[in-house]
């Protein structure tokens, strides 16, 4: 059993939470994740580890589903029932001076274990963040510690400039484009809209794919993305990939495969 130790709303979608499990925790790289499940029947929820200390592990969790609501009836003093970790690939840290991360919703917190890494190393680090309005930005606070620049985007312009992130990074790379590498997570849609507009300025990223998961060790297949043709596992062989040739469109039609079980679920939680 795995004793939650803290917990922070972040806004009224987003829980973060740390977690007591330090036979993870000490092995846990930029890019792992793990797999929780909140009691002896539940549904296996595969999560960034988005900092960790010698003991513990942080996460960060939007309520969508049912599991995700229920993991968010919890509080400081309860237990998880299990946590497995690491998991997949750590992301690789590449030889580079200036980075530009672009962080989509949730996906700032993927994205803050390797920013927080490539600053580590004095590698020169800008932030572009987007999210629904200002109360979902989520990280702030920490991004600020490290990098140089941040460009806030909002949906509804409660701050920073008013659109999704690629309306700010086309402003920004046709002004300044002085980087030499960039690594996009968010939703499916973002990330495919991002990379295609990157890659209009030559700019090379990594993203980190998010498809469903359900045992986390390359089994079950269920989390295989195509890239270039060739098949890969999300769980196994990443979640970080080079962009370059990934099949978006397949992956988004996949993410669809379970929406009829989910709204049963959700039901339940309702009831």
């Amino acid at each position: 059993m795995y004793e939650i130790l803290e917990k922070q709303a972040l806004n009224k979608d987003v829980d973060l939470m740390v977690v007591d499990a330090p036979f993870v925790a000490k092995n846990a790289m930029p890019g792992h994740f793990l797999i929780i499940r909140v009691d002896d029947e539940g549904e296996r929820i595969p999560l960034t580890i988005v900092e960790n200390t010698e003991t513990t592990v942080t996460i960060i969790y939007q309520k969508l589903g049912y599991s995700t609501n229920l993991l968010g009836t919890l509080e400081v003093g309860d237990f998880l029932n299990d946590v497995v970790g690491p998991l997949g690939k750590a992301s690789h840290i590449r030889d580079k001076k200036h980075i530009l991360g672009v962080a989509g919703g949730v996906g700032a917190a993927p994205l803050f274990p390797q920013l927080k890494e490539y600053a580590r190393q004095g590698v020169n680090v800008d932030l572009v963040i987007g999210a629904r309005s200002k109360e979902h930005l989520i990280l702030l606070d920490k991004y600020k510690e490290f990098c140089t620049n941040i460009f806030i985007c909002t949906d509804d312009g409660s701050v920073g400039t008013k659109g999704y992130v690629t309306t700010k990074l086309k402003e920004l790379l046709s002004v300044k484009n002085d980087y030499d590498h960039s690594i996009v997570i968010g939703p499916l849609i973002m990330m495919k809209n991002t990379v295609a507009l990157i890659k209009e300025f030559n700019l090379s990223a990594d993203v980190s794919l998010n498809p469903i998961m359900i045992d986390g060790t390359g089994m079950c297949g269920n989390c295989r993305v195509s890239i270039n043709n060739k098949t890969y596992f999300a769980c196994v062989d990443g979640p970080d990939f080079d962009s370059e040739g990934i099949n978006f469109e397949e992956l988004m039609t996949r993410q669809d495969y379970y929406k009829k079980e989910e709204h049963i679920c959700n039901l339940k939680l309702v009831k």
